[in-house]
This record gives structure tokens, C-alpha cells and sequence, in this order.
């Protein structure tokens, strides 16, 4: 196993006009029309228009705003695998068999607060009761739709067993649960996205000095954007029979464009498989993925090395037993301040086939226990190639168990909001097709995406490519556009499309 982690393909990342319907994103207000000159002698009345539109204005801030989406706490994810206390849940429905619903809703809460990991996907209709309890508060729908989302990023059975549970209930209180189609009409933001096809060759290829023929992936930023690290199987290793040769490489911004890729030296670069990498903001620290190694853990180990004021990297140091698993470790990202390391595994005991871990740098310089960034994040599928914004407490990363994919692998972006991670949201089909998407960056100025992806004819070729941040993708808050389309004849507002390139 390479530090990619699994036989993923990468699809065509193309380009989407930005769009807003009058009758969904804005109600369209009628204004009075101002009073038009008198046409001069030689002037000739021209064709009527079709309508006429107020010009639009934008705000662009520089700050971030992201308010709190209702996403619940579990403390006992990194402590417990399960949590169970029979006696509650016994007084739970007692509650309910006396109608008390706001006391069996608070003392659910209670309880399904407690969960561990394993409760997930054992205790989903716990989850789906609660949902259904909270929804019966018109003030409280943010919550709902966070445990409603919760039961189906995790449920690992038929999840109409779960809506048929609940029909089955008596009639008279029927009216107290809601059916699982409900769930899809108030997750505000399905409606917001739509399915149009992005035009074609808006990426652009990083050019022979960074591609080779055979496969370039994995692509990462640093010294202020003036390196670029990236993973190739250019070179073959030696032996019996002939295989490629997993390693790091490097190029230098230069003038137009990027200097010639040369391999990192040793001891860096190794006769086994390295890759999955990622700087430090200065560039003088590296983490990256070994694998196949004697002294490895696992199939892929996290290390890290440091480069010297002679010019030279030190010998690869590993992460340790406390970060690193018997499983499959990869794909490390350092946050903003570089004092927590997120990456890719998929050790037992998670909620899916890979989830998403973190590590936080102890005070003696040693990394902390691994641990589960939660069940708002990871699914009972897969997620990996974690991307955080060096600037923004904002996570990139890619899903297939996420609730709005478009394809298979979907890039998906969550804030980070008074220390709890949000509901993650997809950054649209501008980004994300029908195929996978993952293994990306961005620069420290939001201006550019780095990625891999394959022709139709060649999947497993890959090659980076490079094209301009679209707006959904961006780390900072949304931007918001107003305008008004008036019909110049009845002078009623119009239902619209308006595009932003």
C-alpha cells in the first residue's frame, strides 16, 4: 500500500457559473422608474428592452463569520467506545409513556451526549428519536437536522428500517414524528446547490518541469507559496522485477511559472515508499508518509524531518506509537499555528473505513495520542486527504459519507466555531463531479487550487493541475450579492438567472 492509501481515481475538476434564483436566494422588489430624457432632434427611439436591472453591488470582507449551525458536543468519542446506562434509558421512556416530551427530549439530550463511537451506529434511531423530539420545537430546527444528519452519516442498516419503526407508531401520535423524506426538505443547503455541468478546460496543466509521464499527485505548499511539495512514481526501484518507487518531490516558483521538479535528497526519499506530505509555514519542516518499512508500525507511517542551516534534512524521525497505528497513517496537514497535526488513518475502531484524526503538540515537543476528530466529520464510509487553510480555522477534506456528494469522493470544507467543528458543507459542483476529488491545496491567499487528477484515457496517470479558486471553495464567509430584474412592462419582478464569473 502506497501513502495514498487506496486505488482512488481523480476525475475532471472543471468550472460553474455561480447562480441565484429570484424565486429561492431573493425576492425581487419593484422601484420606480426613473423618468427618461427627452430624445434629442437626430435621435431615433431605439427597441424597447426586455427588462431592465438595477446594478449589482458586493461586499467582499476579509473577516470570518460563521455562526454556530447547532452541531452537538460528544466528549466520550476519544474516551469510550460505548456508552450505556439502562436505568436512563428506562426513565427516558417512562417520560414518553406520560407525554412528558420536553423532559424525555432534555434527558435524551442527556444521554445521547455520552455516546462513544461505537454508539453511532449501534444507537442511530436514538439518534433519529431525538431529532424527531427536537423538531417539535419551532425554534430549535438547527438542532434537529444536526441529529437527523447524525442517524444517516452513521446508520450501517437499511435506514428504512428506521422510518418504518416509526410509522408503525400509534396514530394519535403520529403527529409527534416526522418521516425520513421530511429530513431532506429542511437541510437548507441541498437547495442551494445545483447539478448544472461546469465548462470544460478551465484547469490548467502545471507544465513538463513539475509532470512526468507517469503518475504526480499529492500536492502541497510552503514557504509562503514558493514551494511546491508533491508525490511521483517517476523513478523505478531496482530489483527482480521493476516498480515504481514512491518519493517527494520538489519545485521553486519561478518567474512564469515553476522551476524543473527534483527528488528530495536523502535521507528523506528512502528505498521504500514516501509521499503524503506537507511543509511547515517556513518550509524548514516536513511530515510525510513511509510505508512498507521495517521499523513502521503499520502499512504507512507519519515522520517528520527538519532542515538544517547546513542545508541538509535530518534523519527522519517517526511520529511515534501514540500517533501512528498497526493500520494505515497518511496524508498529514498542520494547522494555522502548527501546534496540531491532522491525517488520514484507517486504524480500528473508527466510525467508517477511514476517518480523520488529530494530534496536538505536547509541551515537551513530543506529539499527543491520536484522536477522533468526531461524528460530525467522519461517517460510517470513508474520509481522507485533509487540508487546512493556513490562514482561517477552516478543514478541507474529501468524503464519500457525507449527505450531498455529486460523485463518489466529494471535497467538503467545516469551520471551526468556538472550538467545535460544523456541519461540513460541500464546495459544489464546481469542484466536485461525478468522479472522486481529493489530494488538494490551496495557497495562503485563496487565489488557487492545486490538484490531480486523469484523462478518461489514461485514469491512472495522474498529473497536477492548477485553476482559480471558485467562490463556493473559498475559506472566508459567502459573498452577497443584490440586485433587482424588473419586466419594463408590467413593471413586475422577474424570476432570473444571474451568473458571476
Amino acid at each position: 500500500m502506497n501513502s495514498l492509501g487506496f486505488n482512488y481515481t481523480f476525475y475532471r475538476i472543471g468550472w460553474l457559473l455561480l447562480f441565484l434564483f429570484g424565486s429561492a436566494c431573493a425576492v425581487a422588489q419593484p422601484r420606480a422608474q426613473p423618468r427618461a430624457a427627452a430624445p434629442g432632434p437626430a435621435a431615433k427611439p431605439g427597441p424597447r428592452p426586455a427588462y431592465q436591472a438595477r446594478a449589482l453591488k458586493g461586499h467582499v470582507s476579509r473577516r470570518l463569520r460563521v455562526r454556530p449551525d447547532g452541531t452537538p458536543d460528544f466528549v466520550n468519542v476519544n474516551k469510550l467506545p460505548f456508552f450505556e446506562d439502562k436505568k436512563a434509558l428506562q426513565t427516558i421512556r417512562k417520560a414518553e409513556r406520560r407525554h412528558r416530551y420536553a423532559e424525555a427530549r432534555t434527558l435524551l439530550t442527556q444521554y445521547v451526549a455520552q455516546f462513544g463511537i461505537e454508539n453511532f451506529y449501534r444507537n442511530t434511531d436514538l439518534l433519529w428519536h431525538l431529532g424527531q423530539l427536537w423538531q417539535r420545537d419551532s425554534t430549535q430546527q438547527a438542532l434537529a437536522k444536526a441529529y437527523f444528519r447524525l442517524a444517516l452519516k452513521h446508520h450501517r442498516t437499511d435506514v428504512t428500517r428506521v422510518q418504518q419503526y416509526y410509522d408503525s407508531l400509534d396514530a394519535k401520535n403520529t403527529d409527534l414524528y416526522v418521516p425520513l423524506k421530511v429530513y431532506y426538505d429542511i437541510v437548507e443547503y441541498r437547495k442551494s446547490l445545483n447539478t448544472f455541468h461546469p465548462p470544460k478546460n478551465v484547469y490548467t496543466n502545471m507544465g513538463e518541469a513539475v509532470n512526468s509521464k507517469l503518475a504526480d499527485y499529492g500536492p502541497a505548499l510552503g514557504a509562503g507559496d514558493s514551494m511546491l511539495l508533491f508525490s511521483s512514481k517517476r523513478q523505478a526501484r531496482r530489483g527482480v522485477r521493476e516498480q515504481s518507487d514512491e518519493n517527494l518531490f520538489v519545485a521553486r516558483r519561478a518567474a512564469g511559472g515553476w522551476s524543473e521538479a527534483e527528488p528530495l535528497p536523502k535521507p528523506i526519499n528512502s528505498q521504500y515508499n514516501e509521499g503524503s506530505a506537507c511543509f511547515s509555514h517556513d518550509g524548514r519542516t516536513i511530515f510525510f508518509a513511509r510505508c512498507e518499512c521495517p521499523t513502521c508500525h503499520g502499512n504507512c507511517d507519519l515522520y517528520t524531518a527538519t532542515l538544517g542551516q547546513d542545508g541538509k534534512w535530518s534523519v527522519p524521525k517517526s511520529l511515534g506509537a501514540a500517533v501512528n497505528s498497526a493500520a494505515w497513517d497518511s496524508q498529514p496537514t498542520l494547522s494555522p499555528r502548527e501546534d496540531t497535526l491532522y491525517f488520514a488513518s484507517d486504524r480500528l475502531g473508527g466510525f467508517g473505513m477511514s476517518d480523520i484524526y488529530f494530534t496536538v503538540k505536547q509541551k515537551n515537543g513530543q506529539w499527543g495520542r491520536a484522536q477522533n476528530m468526531g461524528p460530525v466529520v467522519n461517517t460510517r464510509e470513508s474520509e481522507v486527504s485533509p487540508f487546512f487553510h493556513p490562514l482561517y480555522q477552516v478543514l478541507y477534506f474529501s468524503s464519500r459519507g457525507q449527505l450531498l456528494n455529486f460523485g463518489d469522493f466529494d471535497i467538503y470544507k467545516t469551520y471551526r466555531v468556538g472550538g467545535r467543528w460544523q456541519e461540513p458543507r460541500n464546495i459544489g459542483p464546481l469542484v466536485n463531479g461525478k468522479g472522486s476529488e481529493y489530494y488538494f491545496t490551496i495557497d495562503s491567499q485563496s487565489k488557487n487550487l492545486y490538484y490531480a487528477r486523469s484523462e478518461a484515457q489514461q485514469l491512472g496517470n495522474l498529473d497536477l493541475y492548477s485553476f482559480p479558486l471558485p467562490m463556493e471553495a473559498q475559506p472566508q464567509a459567502t459573498t452577497q450579492v443584490a440586485g433587482t430584474l424588473i419586466d419594463s412592462v408590467s413593471n413586475k419582478p422577474l424570476k432570473g438567472l444571474i451568473s458571476i464569473i
